[in-house]
């Protein structure tokens, strides 16, 4: 599939955002992190900044922007529309949350959970719209979902240990970080295994329904020039190429941001709060990367008719 900037950009920000918003939701009615409110100014800043930016992003992959309102309305059947209902309504619980812990100095622990609670079905929707393709077999998989809310947490967990330093926060609470970043690299390398061991689902046989005569090959191209399907469906990224941005991945999104979350058991102050930040920007090109590879390695069934041998 071509890799859409907007789409990589919109998963990539909101997933962090969502994920930190998630976490807040959930750690702060609790007492775990600091009821200081320039604290939950500046980290509900951060994820509803981050969910915002994506969520502008996404607009730019639409043809026809004006109708974007549109997608709001097939909520029964659509996992895009119940993706952009669950955004727009985590926004609601997520501002009661802000408000109290801002400008009241309460903790609303409601609108905490259900802005937790908004965030994760926000991924949850977003991971499905992939998932239920059954024509791209690498995004019809079982690890897809698992990886969206993995990256999400990881992504959030990474800004939050970002920030936490500056205000004093449980020492306890930098153990998260680690945790999260095995987790998530574990689920990321389960999927890998699975796209690259998994058998193809389809052929030019099976998708002709010529396949019990034999061998079925291209003859000749259907189109003379590259057409929508072939640009949107037929990218191709070359297997070493992959490989190396794999490694990329891995090294940016959770190698080095699990080393340097390592760094507040050692030390504390300006060079564990410099290690956060670093961590968390190198995790989010990481995961940016990792999105990237994510619509590039997947491989759609109509390409079957355009001479590709099986999917």
């Amino acid at each position: 599939m071509h890799p859409s900037l907007s789409v990589i950009l919109f998963t990539t920000a909101s997933g962090a955002g969502y994920g930190l918003l998630a976490l807040l939701g959930v750690l702060a009615p609790f007492g775990i992190l600091p009821a200081d409110r320039l604290f939950g100014l500046v980290a509900l800043a951060l994820a509803l900044g981050a969910i915002t930016a994506g969520l502008v992003s996404s607009a730019f992959h639409l043809g026809q922007r004006q109708r974007a309102w549109r997608a709001f309305s097939q909520w029964r059947s659509s996992w895009l529309s119940r993706e952009g209902v669950a955004a727009v309504a985590t926004y609601l619980p997520a501002g009661l949350f802000g408000i109290g812990w801002v400008f009241l100095g309460v903790v609303l622990k409601a609108a905490g959970l259900l802005s937790a609670f908004g965030a994760i079905g926000t991924v949850f929707c977003t991971a499905m719209i992939y998932r239920s393709l059954k024509p791209i077999p690498r995004w019809h998989n079982k690890w897809v979902v698992p990886n969206y809310l993995a990256l999400a947490l990881m992504s959030g967990t990474l800004w939050l240990m970002a920030v936490l330093p500056i205000f004093g926060a449980r020492p306890e609470l930098y153990g998260l970080a680690p945790v999260v970043i095995v987790l998530a690299a574990l689920l990321k390398l389960a999927y890998w295994r699975s796209i690259d061991g998994a058998p193809a689902t389809s052929t030019a046989g099976s998708a002709t329904g010529l396949g019990a005569l034999g061998t079925v090959r291209l003859f000749e191209a259907p189109h003379t020039s590259e057409n929508y399907l072939l640009k949107e469906m037929g990218f191709k990224i070359a297997r070493k190429h992959a490989a190396k941005l794999r490694r990329i991945a891995v090294g940016l999104g959770f190698g080095l941001p699990f080393l340097l979350s390592l760094v507040p058991f050692v030390v504390s102050g300006w060079p564990a709060i410099a290690a956060a930040f670093v961590a968390a920007a190198l995790g989010t090109v990481g995961v940016f990367v990792e999105r990237w590879l994510f619509f590039a390695e997947a491989q759609h069934t109509v390409t079957l008719y355009y001479g590709r041998s099986a999917v």
